[in-house]
Formats: C-alpha cells, sequence, structure tokens
C-alpha cells in the first residue's frame, strides 16, 4: 500500500506543477480519492486554500498562478482582458500602477471559488460573447513572462491589446474614466489595423465602436486611416453617454465638455 502512495504522491508530482491550483474534480478524475486528497493535506504534501481547492505550495500564492491554474490545468476558455491586460502588456502607467481587479474574459463563467482564495486581489468575470458573438478575434497574446514550473513554462493568455481597448471601452462610463481612456489611446500608436478590422466588424456594441473610433480620429494614429468604416456596422440613432456632456457630431455620442474634438 506504501508503495502504491508513493506512486501516486510521485504521479502528482509530474502531473501538478507547484504553486498551481486544481479543484476536487480534477483530482477525483485523475484518479486521487478524497481520502487520498485528505491525507496528503494532512501531510503537509498539498494545501487546500479554499474548500476543495488544492496546490502543491504552501508558499504565497499569486493571480497570475490561479489564472494559469484555470487555462492550463483546469482547461477554462478564459483569458485575461480589458483593463488587466492592458496594465500587464505594458500599459500600466496610462491606467493604474496596482493591479486590484484581474478582469477574466470568457464564454462561460469560472468557478466560484475564485473569491475564496486568500488573494489581495478581485476577480470580475465578463461574458465574452456579449461583445464578441462569433469571437472573431485572433488568438490571444501569451504573456510575455512565462511561469516556469517543474521543468515547464507556461504562458498566461491575454486579449491583444486590439482586442483588450475595446474591452475596456465596454466599462465607460460606469467604470472607467473618459481621460484614463484618452491618455491610454494616445498612447497606442502600433495597433495593428487588420486586427482591428476583423474585431471593430465582429463587436456587436455600437458603443464600444463609436467611442473607439471617436478617440481613433481624436489621436490621428497612422493605423485609424486603414480602417474601412464602410464595413462597421455603426448603428442609427444618438447615445447618452455623458449627461451634460457635449455631442460628437460624427459618431452621435455624448463626452465630457472638456474633451475638445482632433
Amino acid at each position: 500500500m506504501a508503495t502504491r502512495l508513493d506512486s501516486k504522491l510521485n504521479q502528482l508530482q509530474q502531473e501538478l506543477p507547484e504553486g498551481l491550483l486544481v479543484d476536487a474534480a480534477w483530482l477525483e478524475a485523475n484518479g486521487y480519492s478524497s481520502a487520498l486528497r485528505s491525507q496528503y493535506v494532512s501531510s503537509g504534501w498539498l494545501d487546500s486554500p479554499a474548500r476543495r481547492v488544492y496546490r502543491r505550495s504552501r508558499g504565497p500564492m499569486t493571480w497570475q498562478q490561479v489564472v494559469i491554474s484555470l487555462q492550463t490545468m483546469l482547461d477554462l476558455p478564459l483569458t485575461v482582458g480589458g483593463r488587466t491586460a492592458l496594465e500587464q502588456q505594458g500599459y500600466a502607467h496610462y491606467l493604474s500602477a496596482n493591479v486590484q481587479t484581474v478582469h477574466l474574459y470568457g464564454p462561460t463563467r469560472p468557478p466560484t471559488w475564485l473569491g475564496d482564495l486568500p488573494l489581495e486581489v478581485t476577480f470580475a468575470w465578463h461574458n465574452s460573447l456579449r461583445l464578441f458573438p462569433t469571437d472573431a478575434d485572433t488568438p490571444p497574446l501569451p504573456s510575455p513572462t512565462m511561469y516556469s514550473a517543474a521543468g515547464a513554462q507556461l504562458p498566461v493568455r491575454y486579449s491583444s491589446k486590439e482586442r483588450a481597448v475595446l474591452e475596456l471601452l465596454d466599462e465607460l462610463p460606469k467604470h472607467e474614466s473618459f481621460h484614463q481612456v484618452d491618455a491610454l489611446m494616445e498612447g497606442l500608436s502600433d495597433l495593428s489595423p487588420r486586427r482591428l478590422q476583423t474585431l471593430l466588424e465582429a463587436c456587436s456594441s455600437v458603443k464600444v465602436k463609436r467611442l473607439f473610433l471617436f478617440f481613433a480620429d481624436r489621436h490621428g494614429h497612422a493605423w485609424r486611416p486603414k480602417l474601412d468604416l464602410a464595413k462597421i456596422d455603426l448603428g442609427s440613432g444618438k447615445r447618452l453617454l455623458v449627461k451634460g456632456g457635449r455631442l460628437d457630431p460624427q459618431y452621435d455620442i455624448t463626452v465630457p465638455a472638456d474633451l475638445g474634438g482632433q
């Protein structure tokens, strides 16, 4: 019996990189019974940071480890997007210095135990199909910093910066600042017009598309003239986004009065 237990433990060390998390269902599917899990926890071979969640480490936990676990160990179709993706891809100086909320995008909700983990950040889930029903983006970019564990190099999946800025614009005006987005858009001189065209044609939010084009026109980046607006559905009618704001006549949206034209 001891030999069998040692064999299972060695197997777990191979299958579960140190620091990453799995749930009880994953362990059960891989042959680790409830009794065996309890024994591993009591012996210190596994840590249980939340109910029915396990990791092979007692060291500090990072949100990146949690996200990699969701994406690779549990194979969930979740991507780090919006504000968080932009912060992690070098644009934090336009937004904020510290990550307080990790924005996850995907067609299905992440597990509820995310909120029970002992982390200083919170996770916010956004239904990606609401903005992109056909999910037409190119594959999300991997993290430029790979997570090393047991000889494996595991990337975090981020939204491309083109998609992430559209996800961020969806949070205006309730959860994001026009002026922070304006500063961010001023710095986005290297976006891909091909990727933008695909995303704007696939995006279902008239508000997001009009806002993006408003900021694009305002900052006059070289990629802006390469977009074919005839293929992008901008809807009809006005969109009141800011009470007391000024109406932009080009895109029929209200924006803060102190955001002047081009």
